[in-house]
């Protein structure tokens, strides 16, 4: 089976209202075999299931919910999760504001184990107390996506059996280059973070970008694209078993 998973895109964003079509038209071509379209509030549910049904066995939801939410925790509700901490400054500047992610984060963690679901995890700023989070609640198969945090609090993630999934932002993030040389390719995936964090700063990122990550990857590892796109995409098999029921070849 050749071709990319993209493991983390929000394709419910405003920024593809107007051409969705054609952005997934174009990650085809690229060769995607499947998006994993993550919500990050309960509003953009609808839009993904949506999305999943005109585009049966491409466009698989991921919903879930962002940890930084204009409404309260408790009127959100999720199936698979985008989960995680947010402790930018801005956001989470006090103790009490991180334990009070920090409470909802296990919640939803418990309904990944209870429910067998993987966890799409959010961790800006927050890479250790995540990492040290999941590992404390017994969290199984765990993508954390975009991780901003040292390489070496990365391998705390690796030994866990955490997986980490990596944008085209790498060719201008050094953090992001120096993670990929310490990270085994076993437990590496793809993203685009969609319409985010793109190989061009503040211009509107794409699936299609998928192979920015995969050529960067390739590259600093010493590997050929066929290898890194392979194993990515078996380990993103690994991360989301269902997918490999629902992909259409």
């Amino acid at each position: 089976m050749s071709g990319f998973i993209d493991c983390h895109c929000h394709l419910a964003a405003q920024d593809f209202q107007t051409d969705i079509d054609e952005v997934i038209e174009e990650s085809k071509k690229t060769g995607i075999l499947a998006l994993v379209a993550v919500a990050e509030q309960a509003g953009e549910f609808e839009r993904l299931i949506e999305l999943s049904n005109k585009y049966s066995g491409f466009v698989l939801p991921c919903l879930g919910v962002h940890p930084v939410q204009g409404n309260p925790p408790q009127e959100q509700r999720s199936a698979t999760l985008e989960v995680g901490l947010d402790f930018t400054p801005r956001i989470a500047s006090t103790e009490v504001q991180k334990n009070e992610q920090k409470k909802v984060f296990i919640e939803q963690i418990e309904i990944a184990k209870q429910f067998d679901l993987p966890l799409n995890v959010h961790s800006r700023s927050a890479g250790r107390p995540t990492i040290n989070l999941l590992k404390e609640q017994g969290a199984q198969k765990v993508l954390l996506h975009a991780f901003d945090g040292k390489p070496s609090v990365a391998m705390e993630g690796v030994k866990a059996g955490f997986y980490f999934s990596i944008p085209p932002s790498i060719i201008r993030s050094e953090q992001k280059q120096k993670l990929v040389k310490q990270l085994p390719l076993e437990f590496i995936c793809l993203e685009t973070d969609s319409p985010a964090l793109g190989p061009v700063k503040q211009v509107r990122n794409e699936p299609k970008n998928i192979s920015v990550s995969c050529q960067y990857i390739a590259q600093i590892k010493g590997l050929s694209v066929e290898n890194v796109m392979e194993v990515t995409t078996q380990n993103a098999f690994k991360l989301f078993p269902k997918l490999q029921k629902f992909i259409r070849i």
